[in-house]
């Protein structure tokens, strides 16, 4: 996606409606989280106020001013006391899962939308402004989701994958978390993040009928 700040220029409406849209999506990843956690039997994100879809709550600085220029973002760590899970392993997994499957929801959800809503605007200029606010949401939030289920801590995939493992396996793969970080950041400084996701994402838009 292109970065916000390029549509700033080009239609302020649209700017503010898919901002506004997009943090909402940020917030629900990480409201996803926090109230799985909360289910599971860890109220450390809840008592920091973290169970609500605020945005205010959720977004980190750094990755809002992302999401402003580049066009992606992220927000805060909920932060998880594992000890406080009945099934840690399991249960981490299950916490991690939360989030991509929450973008992955509000992406079908969209596509729903966005059906109904250019069927109910077909032939007359609504369904053009329709598409063009509701598409990049669909789009953005296949991204999100599947971005964050790449194998790589500090992601939420890393944690996934070690929930599916069995135990001698699952010591070798924490063994490989301090490393996550900077594979990660040499994927995205070369843009081989973007050739990994963009074919799923693409199939995916493909699936819901926005590609």
């Amino acid at each position: 996606m292109q970065g916000l700040i390029n549509i700033l220029l080009e239609n302020p409406l649209m700017f503010v409606v898919l901002f506004l849209s997009l943090v909402l999506s940020i917030a629900i990843h990480e409201f996803s989280h926090a109230y799985i956690a909360h289910l599971l039997g860890d109220d450390t994100a809840k008592n920091l106020g973290r169970i609500t879809l605020n945005p205010l709550a959720h977004l980190d600085p750094l990755g809002t001013l992302t999401l402003l220029f580049v066009g992606f973002g992220w927000g805060k760590p909920v932060p998880v006391n594992y000890y406080n899970l009945a099934k840690p392993k399991r249960d981490a997994a299950l916490i991690a899962l939360a989030g991509p499957a929450s973008n992955f929801l509000l992406a079908v959800g969209s596509a729903g939308l966005l059906y109904v809503l250019t069927a109910l605007a077909s032939g007359s200029p609504l369904e053009f402004l329709v598409k063009g606010l509701v598409s990049p949401l669909i789009i953005y939030n296949l991204v999100l989701g599947v971005f964050n289920l790449l194998p790589l801590e500090p992601l939420d995939g890393f944690k996934v994958i070690n929930g599916l493992l069995p135990p001698k396996l699952s010591v070798q793969w924490i063994q490989l978390a301090p490393y996550g970080i900077y594979i990660l950041l040499f994927m995205v400084l070369t843009g081989l993040t973007s050739r990994v996701i963009l074919p799923i994402v693409v199939f995916f838009a493909k699936v819901l009928g926005v590609a």
